[in-house]
C-alpha cells in the first residue's frame, strides 16, 4: 500500500492519476534530495488521489478541456469575490499588474473582463488563457456549493487513504479536499499533513465554507484540527502564490501549524516547483520516518 497520497489542485480535468503520479513521483524525490534525506520514494510508495475528472464536461474535448467561458459566466457572490481577491494579491506581488477599485468589481461583464485581462497579464496567470481562469474560478465554486460534488471529491481522497498511508501531500483547492477528508475520517493513521499553495486560510470564501465548520468561540474562525494531536501539519506558500491568498494558517488552525514561505520563481503555484523544495522534502521524510 502507498505510504504517501497526493492530492492535486485546479485544473487536471483532462489529466489522470497515472498521469499525475508521473510528474508528482520525481518532484518529490528531488524535494528529499534537495533536503539530504538519503531514502527515495518508488512506484508502490506513491498514490494520486484523482477527483479532477468530476470537473471534466462530458463528451466535449477543447483545446484545454475547458469550456468556452467568457467574462460574462463569472458568477455573482463567491466567483466575483474570489476574482477579485486574486487580482488584489496579483497586484500586490506584481508592478505590472494595475490594483482592482473594490468598488468597480460590480456584476457586469464589462468590470469583470478588467479583473480578468489584468489577471492574465500577471506573471503569476502568465500564459493561462482567459476562459482557464474563469474555470479555475467556477471549480473552487462547484466543490464548496455542490454537495454531491463534493462528497464525490472527498471521496476519492478518503477511498486512498488506508492503513499503510503516513503522509499526505495536498496542492491548492486538493489541500481543501485533502483536509476535509482526513476531518471525516477521524482515527486515521495519518502523521503529517503537508498543503503547498494551499486557499484554506482565506476568510469566508475558504475557510467558514469548510466541513466541518470552523470553531466559532467569540473570536477568529479556528478550523478544526484534521487529525489526533500528533499529527503534523505543514504547510508552504510562494510570497507571489495568489491562489495561496493567507500564507500564514496558524490563525486559522492553531499555532500547531509549520508554516513557511518558500520560492518557485516564476512558477508561483506550480505543484512541481512546492514539492522540489527543501522543506517539501524534509516535511515528507519527517512524516515516513
Amino acid at each position: 500500500m502507498a505510504r504517501v497520497v497526493a492530492v492535486h489542485g485546479i485544473g487536471k480535468q483532462t489529466l489522470g492519476e497515472e498521469t499525475l503520479r508521473k510528474e508528482w513521483l520525481p518532484a518529490l524525490n528531488d524535494g528529499l534530495a534537495r533536503a539530504d534525506v538519503v531514502d527515495r520514494l518508488s512506484d508502490p510508495d506513491l498514490q494520486m488521489a484523482f477527483y479532477g475528472s468530476l470537473f471534466r464536461p462530458q463528451g466535449q474535448f477543447l483545446a484545454v478541456g475547458d469550456l468556452p467561458y467568457t467574462a460574462a459566466d463569472v458568477a455573482e457572490g463567491l466567483e466575483q469575490e474570489l476574482l477579485l481577491a486574486w487580482w488584489t494579491a496579483a497586484a500586490a506581488s506584481d508592478p505590472a499588474v494595475v490594483p482592482p477599485d473594490a468598488d468597480t468589481l460590480v456584476s457586469t461583464p464589462r468590470s469583470v473582463q478588467a479583473g480578468l485581462l489584468a489577471l492574465s497579464g500577471s506573471r503569476f496567470f502568465a500564459g493561462v488563457a482567459l476562459r482557464a481562469i474563469v474555470f479555475a474560478l467556477k471549480q473552487v465554486h462547484g466543490y464548496l456549493t455542490d454537495p454531491d460534488l463534493r462528497a464525490q471529491a472527498t471521496a476519492r481522497v478518503a477511498d486512498q487513504i488506508r492503513e499503510d498511508t503516513r503522509v499526505v501531500v495536498a496542492h491548492s483547492l486538493g489541500s481543501v479536499v485533502a483536509y476535509e477528508a482526513l476531518c471525516a475520517r477521524p482515527g486515521h493513521g495519518v502523521g503529517a499533513l503537508v498543503t503547498i499553495g494551499s486557499p484554506l486560510g482565506i476568510p469566508n470564501l475558504i475557510l467558514h465554507r469548510l466541513q466541518p465548520p470552523p470553531l466559532m468561540l467569540g473570536g477568529p474562525p479556528r478550523g478544526v484540527w484534521p487529525g489526533d494531536a500528533e499529527l503534523v501539519w505543514t504547510n508552504l506558500a510562494d510570497a507571489g502564490d495568489v491562489v495561496a491568498l493567507v500564507k500564514d494558517l496558524r490563525s486559522a488552525f492553531g499555532e500547531q501549524v509549520r508554516c513557511a514561505i518558500v520560492h518557485n520563481g516564476a512558477r508561483a503555484h506550480d505543484a512541481s516547483a512546492y514539492l522540489t523544495d527543501p522543506l517539501c522534502g524534509r516535511a515528507v521524510a519527517d512524516g515516513l520516518a
